[in-house]
């Protein structure tokens, strides 16, 4: 509702995934480039950790297409809370595994590891790509464990990432952990990154003027800690706002006035050093 009053011609703010509004910043590169290096050299398992809204699901959306080309076999799969069934279903399809519609799990294993070996010997990588490790099912942790161990040798082809929240890597388990080739940390945006990417969004969107003043941009990173999407969700209610409230620029009070109403306490002060000094 608030798109004609701004001058946009899409909501630049609400498409989470959408790889179109991805902010490549200095954290994002280097995670990228990392992810890279796992698929590049052949590196059994990977781990990409960092705090809810971070941005992790939109990285591998972003580097799953990166990723595929004629020596390359993507899947993205989120594990969240399926069961077995559902996995081995979700990684055989991506990867053009041919089964019958009625196969159980024990016919989709068979047919995974026949892949996956036929890949090796064929030098075709099977990348897989599993966010929301953190909250998969024990059963399906047993089973990502199985695919891990499963091409040790040393002309291996299958490179497996998982993402999960620093704070509960623990439930992936020791021997996933021992495993890991690699860790990944996605940190929150810097100042520059929040407001660049609020600039970006709003141009790709049709915005061609600022919306937002400076000082609202600061404060914008302060109360989100720079937590991508928490950047999102204010600067989508503050353009709401601004919108029924006749603004002609969102400034800091309005960020206030919306951080507030999400109800979250204790907001951040506002930064003491002023603007531009």
């Amino acid at each position: 509702m608030y798109q004609a009053y701004w001058g946009l011609g899409e909501s630049p703010f609400r498409g989470n995934l959408d790889p179109r509004f991805f902010h490549q910043g200095p954290t994002q590169d280097e995670a990228l480039a990392r992810l890279h290096f796992l698929a590049d050299e052949r590196r059994t398992l990977g781990l990409l950790l960092g705090e809810s809204g971070s941005g992790k699901s939109q990285l591998l959306e972003v580097v799953a297409p990166q990723l595929r080309n004629i020596a390359r076999q993507t899947a993205l799969v989120n594990v969240a809370a399926i069961d077995t069934a559902e996995f081995l279903w979700l990684l055989t399809g991506p990867l053009g595994v041919e089964v019958s519609e009625n196969a159980g799990p024990t016919t989709l294993w068979r047919a995974l590891v026949d892949h996956v070996a036929a890949n090796r010997y064929q030098q075709i990588a099977s990348i897989l790509l599993m966010d929301d490790a953190d909250l998969a099912r024990e059963e399906v942790l047993d089973q990502i464990m199985r695919l891990a161990q499963l091409d040790a040798a040393r002309d291996a082809q299958l490179t497996i990432v998982l993402t999960a929240q620093p704070r509960r890597q623990n439930r992936l388990g020791s021997r996933i952990l021992e495993l890991a080739d690699l860790r990944i940390d996605l940190a929150g945006w810097e100042a520059d990154d929040t407001a660049q990417f609020v600039k970006q969004a709003l141009a790709k969107a049709g915005r061609t003027s600022p919306v937002f003043t400076e000082a609202a941009l600061v404060r914008l990173h302060e109360v989100s800690g720079g937590i991508p999407r928490r950047v999102k969700q204010l600067a989508d209610l503050a353009l709401l706002a601004g919108a029924g409230g006749n603004l002609v620029q969102i400034e800091a009070d309005a960020i206030d006035s919306v951080f507030r109403e999400l109800g979250v306490v204790n907001a951040p002060r506002p930064a003491k050093t002023a603007v531009g000094r």
